[in-house]
C-alpha cells in the first residue's frame, strides 16, 4: 500500500496542498501513472468519465466531507489511493476513515438514532438491507438518482454490470445501496495434499472412497479425521497438520460465523433464491407481506430447530477434534492468516478477501516455488438438512449508503465519490488489488483471463453458475443492529460449553423474538414491521412442509466427493 499512496500522492500535484478546484490534468496524472492501462475501458472512454467527474464536481469545489469503511485491503485501496487521487481531480477533500465492523454499524445506528450526521456515506453491509428498508432512514437509491441526485449520477455507471444489485435492493424493488466490494465464503483446500499419491492411495484404503473436493458434510468430516495429526513428511510438510480451521473466542466475530449462512449450509432454512423464504438462514419467518412472524419453532421459526442444533453441534466439534488447540480462543481476524502458514489441510469456512494475503509474501508455506498457489476454492459442502435450491453460503457485499439525515450536498458529494472508486475507469485496477469483485466486466476481462490461475479458483468460481448459491443476509432481519449481537453471546455460550447447543439457540429465539416483539408494539416500522404469530405445539411446526424441519432419525449420510479439475470443467462447460 506504501507505493501506491506514494504513487497517487505524487500524481495528485502534491496533496499537502490540496486543490480547491476541479483538475483534468491531475486525472489525466490519474490514469497514467496509477490506472496505467489497467481499465476495462479504453483511454478515451477513461478520459471521458473523468471529465464528467470534474465537471459534476464544479458546484462542490472545496467542499469537505467523511466517509467510512470496515478495514479490509479493498478499503484500504479506497482510502489511501482512490480518496486522494478524487480530491486532486475533483477538488472535493475526502476523508476515507478505516474502522471495525462492528464500529462501523454502530457508528451507523448512532445516527440513525440521533439523527445526527456522523458521516456523508457508510460503506455498510448488505446484511442491514432489512433494516434500511423497513426503517426508510436510508435514500433509496432509486429515487435519489431520479430526483436530488440526477445530476450527480453519472451516466456511464452502467448498474446493469454490477452483479450485487439483488442484495441491495428491497422488497419494494428499490435499491437502497450500491456494492463497492463484494467477497463470498467458501471451501478452501491444500490440493497438492488432496492430490498427493500417497495421500489419496491411504485415504481410499481407509475410507473406501476417493479422497477430492467434499460434496456433503459427511465427507469434510472423514476429510479432517483423516488429516488430522498425520505425518506429511513424504510432502516435505513438516509440523503437526490439522483437517480443520475455525475461531470460537466469544466475540462479535463469533456471530458473523453463524449469521454468515452456516445455519442455510448445514439446511436449517426454506429453498429460495437470493435467500430462503419464509425462513431465513437467520431462522426468523416472515409472513406473506415480508413482516417477520417468529424465530422460534413455535411460532415457525427455525432459530432452534433440529437442524440449527445440528449445525451448532458440528461446528463445536470440529473445532475440539480437528482443529489447533490456539483456535477456540481465536476472532475471526486472528484466524484469518492460519492457514497461509502451512499446517491446515482444509477450511469449510473461508473467506475469499483473504486471498490477497494467500498469494502475498507471507503466504511462502502455500506456494510453490515459482509463485503458484498449492490451495484452491471451491463450492462449500452442505449438511444433512440442504436441499436442491437452497443457498449453500455467504456473500459480503459491503455498499456504499447514503442516509437520510446527511444534508442534500455533502450526500450528492458523497455519491460523487462511491460512483468514482467503483467506475469502469478504477474497478480494474482496484479488483486487482484487492480481489473482491463487483463487475461483470472485471469479472470477464483479459486481465483477470491472466491472472486466474495464480488465484486458486476465485476467478472460475465468480464467472461460475454457482455463485448464485451464495448470498448476504436477507430481508427477514428486521433490525440487523441489535439482533446481531445477540448471535455472538449465546453462540459464545455454546463454544463454551456453558450451555448446550439447544440451550444456547433457545434462549438466542427466544431473545430474537423479544427484540420483535418490541418493535411491533412500537409500531417504528408501520405496515413492514413485525406481526408475531401466536405460539404453538413444536409439532404443529414441524409437520409442515419447508422448516422449520422435524430431526431426522439418523443424521449420518452417504459421504461424497468431487474431483475438484472436472468441478473446475463442468463450470467452463
Amino acid at each position: 500500500m506504501n507505493r501506491l499512496l506514494t504513487t497517487t500522492t505524487a500524481i495528485a500535484l502534491g496533496l499537502t496542498a490540496l486543490p480547491a478546484f476541479a483538475d483534468m490534468d491531475a486525472a489525466r496524472a490519474f490514469l497514467d501513472e496509477e490506472i496505467d492501462g489497467l481499465s476495462v475501458l479504453s483511454r478515451e472512454e477513461q478520459e471521458a468519465e473523468m471529465q464528467w467527474f470534474v465537471d459534476a464536481a464544479e458546484p462542490f469545489q472545496g467542499m469537505e466531507i467523511s466517509v467510512v469503511s470496515e478495514t479490509i485491503t479493498t478499503h484500504e485501496y479506497e482510502a489511501q489511493v482512490l480518496a486522494p487521487a478524487f480530491t486532486a481531480i475533483t477538488g472535493i477533500q475526502v476523508t476515507h476513515d478505516l474502522i471495525g465492523e462492528g464500529d462501523v454499524v454502530e457508528r451507523l445506528q448512532t445516527q440513525m438514532q440521533s439523527g445526527e450526521n456522523i458521516y456523508d456515506a457508510y460503506v455498510n453491509d448488505s446484511d442491514l438491507i432489512g433494516t434500511h428498508w423497513r426503517y426508510q432512514q436510508v435514500r433509496n437509491l432509486t429515487d435519489w438518482m431520479d430526483g436530488e441526485g440526477a445530476d450527480v449520477t453519472s451516466p456511464t455507471l452502467d448498474l446493469d454490470d454490477f452483479i450485487g444489485l439483488q442484495f441491495t435492493t428491497g422488497p419494494d424493488g428499490k435499491l437502497y445501496q450500491l456494492p463497492t466490494q463484494q467477497f463470498a465464503n467458501l471451501y478452501w483446500f491444500r490440493y497438492d495434499m488432496f492430490t498427493d499419491e500417497k495421500n489419496m492411495s491411504d485415504f481410499q484404503a481407509e475410507y473406501g472412497y476417493d479422497l477430492g473436493v467434499p460434496v456433503n458434510w459427511a465427507a469434510y468430516e472423514d476429510i479432517a479425521e483423516f488429516f488430522t495429526g498425520r505425518d506429511l513428511s513424504h510432502m516435505g510438510i513438516e509440523g503437526e497438520v490439522f483437517g480443520n480451521m475455525d475461531y470460537g473466542k466469544k466475540d462479535p466475530s463469533l456471530g458473523w460465523r453463524y449469521t454468515d449462512a452456516w445455519m442455510s449450509m448445514a439446511g436449517m432454512g426454506d429453498v429460495g433464491e437470493p435467500n430462503g423464504l419464509p425462513v431465513d438462514e437467520w431462522g426468523i419467518r416472515v409472513n406473506e407481506n415480508s413482516q417477520p412472524v417468529g424465530s422460534c419453532v413455535a411460532r415457525g421459526g427455525a432459530t432452534n430447530s433440529p437442524a440449527a442444533v445440528y449445525a451448532v453441534t458440528k461446528a463445536i466439534e470440529w473445532l475440539e477434534n480437528y482443529s489447533p488447540p490456539t483456535a477456540a480462543g481465536m476472532t475471526f481476524g486472528e484466524a484469518g492468516p492460519v492457514p497461509a502458514q502451512g499446517q491446515i489441510a482444509q477450511q469449510m469456512f473461508w473467506y475469499t478477501a483473504f486471498t490477497a494475503d494467500m498469494v502475498g509474501d507471507g503466504a511462502a508455506a502455500v506456494l510453490d516455488e515459482d509463485g503458484m498457489p498449492l490451495w484452491r476454492m471451491a463450492p462449500s459442502p452442505h449438511g444433512v438438512y440442504w436441499e436442491d435450491g437452497m443457498k449453500v453460503g455467504y456473500q459480503d457485499a459491503g455498499s456504499w449508503t447514503l442516509m437520510e439525515s446527511t444534508p442534500v450536498d455533502r450526500a450528492q458529494a458523497a455519491w460523487l465519490y462511491a460512483q468514482f472508486v467503483t467506475s469502469k475507469t478504477v474497478d480494474l485496477k482496484k479488483s486487482d488489488v484487492g480481489l473482491t469483485f463487483i463487475r461483470e466486466s472485471t469479472i470477464d476481462s483479459d486481465h483477470f483471463t491472466e491472472r486466474a490461475p495464480r488465484l486458486g479458483g476465485l476467478v472460475e468460481f465468480y464467472r461460475s453458475p454457482a455463485r448464485v448459491q451464495w448470498s448476504p443476509t436477507g430481508t427477514n432481519v428486521p433490525d440487523y443492529p441489535r439482533l446481531a449481537q445477540l448471535w455472538w453471546q449465546n453462540i459464545g455460550d455454546a463454544m463454551s460449553g456453558d450451555k448446550t447447543p439447544q440451550e444456547a439457540l433457545d434462549a438466542l429465539c427466544e431473545q430474537q423474538e423479544q427484540v420483535m416483539e418490541r418493535l411491533e408494539r412500537a409500531g417504528v416500522q408501520g405496515d413492514l414491521g413485525p406481526v408475531m404469530n401466536e405460539e404453538q405445539e413444536a409439532d404443529y411446526w414441524l409437520s409442515q412442509p419447508g422448516a422449520p424441519k422435524a430431526a431426522m432419525e439418523n443424521e449420518d449420510e452417504e459421504p461424497q466427493t468431487v474431483s475438484y479439475d472436472e468441478l473446475i470443467q463442468s463450470w467452463q462447460q
